[in-house]
């Protein structure tokens, strides 16, 4: 890119840094757009609190390269990523993504809004395998965009899907995955359904299409409104891999089919006003990321998706995120190395998550 084409796409990525990608961007119930990335699918806070701790003791081991004054544009400056490795990921990793960055870095709430700039999962793995940069990555206070043509070193998130791990067989390329926390594939419905647990084979006799009234599963004698997300989003990749198990999933109606994990959020918990849709997410995003209607997560064989269940793995549908590099990138998997540590794992469990220990 020559230096007007960066200098005009760093102005822009400043003032989308500053103006609209921030958490909390997406109105209550709006159909957000899954193609502006992770922060349209994002409606609740993410500062840090005030019980806040800094756990990182030698903080000059993962810093940001030099900053260099861009040419034909006073105030601009574009930084090389240095040791701090460049992420993407997933939406639901965006919170992890800016603790690391508040710990390493000593970020403010306000950049950090421009510095993690997830594209979502099947984004951040295609740039992890093509060696692709994620571009328009600022640092608004101090206007510096980081280097745009640095390849993107780690993706935080749910696993790649089957297409994803071919796409990077054929490309020569091992992706070395290294779990950092736990978290529940979770099932939801309204506040106001009856229903409070189903099996697993109920679950799978919805979505197979084999199971379509709720009366079927305790319920009311109403049709069940089941939606999903496309192909090759974190979540349909947990749907058809984790819980289908071989089943066939029913193809949904393109209006049942919900771009973003927020949508689906809103979709189900706005139905008509109605009890009768149900939809699936991960319990940390329910919580912690996205609210809107009146919703409830189910257990599943009457197990509640609780921390002490998902540790012991009595939660069927407990899941990990990774920490996913290019196997020969000793620089990320050095940061690993420390995000499994004792001090790196205090740092996940202040953000939110179930650590690893």
């Amino acid at each position: 890119m020559n230096r007007w084409k960066k200098g005009l796409s760093l102005a822009l990525a400043l003032l989308c840094a500053v103006c609209g990608y921030v958490a909390g961007c997406a109105e209550e119930g709006e159909a957000a757009d899954a193609s502006a990335g992770s922060w349209s699918q994002i409606n609740q806070s993410l500062a840090r609190d005030e019980h806040w701790t800094r756990f990182v003791e030698n903080p000059a081991d993962f810093q940001l390269g030099e900053a260099k004054a861009l040419e034909g544009f006073p105030g601009l400056s574009v930084a090389e990523w240095g040791d701090y490795p460049s992420m993407d990921g997933s939406t639901v990793c965006v919170p992890l993504a800016m603790e690391l960055a508040r710990q390493w870095l000593d970020l403010s709430e306000e950049d950090l809004n421009g510095f993690v700039n997830f594209s979502t999962t099947p984004n951040a793995y295609d740039r992890l395998t093509a060696g692709q940069a994620n571009p328009a990555v600022t640092i608004a206070s101090r206007s510096v965009m980081m280097d745009d043509t640095h390849p993107i070193d780690l993706v935080l998130g749910t696993g790649p899907n089957a297409d994803e791990r071919q796409a990077a067989i054929d490309a020569g390329v091992e992706l070395v995955m290294v779990p950092v926390c736990y978290d529940a594939f979770v099932f939801l419905a309204g506040s106001q359904n009856p229903v409070d647990s189903l099996t697993a084979e109920q679950i799978r006799g919805i979505y197979s299409g084999a199971i379509r009234l709720w009366s079927e599963v305790g319920g009311a004698d109403e049709i069940i409104a089941a939606y999903q997300r496309p192909h090759g989003s974190g979540s349909q990749t947990a749907m058809e891999e984790l819980v289908m198990d071989g089943f066939q999933l029913a193809g949904a109606e393109s209006n049942y089919i919900a771009d973003g994990m927020g949508d689906l959020i809103a979709q189900v918990g706005n139905f008509n006003g109605a009890n009768n849709a149900i939809g699936y997410s991960y319990l940390y995003y329910v919580d912690a990321l996205y609210k809107s209607g009146s919703l409830k997560v189910l257990s599943v064989d009457g197990v509640p998706p609780t921390p002490e269940n998902l540790r012991s793995g009595a939660y069927p549908y407990t899941v990990y995120y990774y920490a996913v590099y290019r196997k020969g990138n000793e620089n990320a998997a050095r940061f690993v190395e420390w995000l499994t540590s004792d001090e790196g794992q205090a740092c996940v469990a202040q953000a939110g998550y179930v650590a690893l220990k």
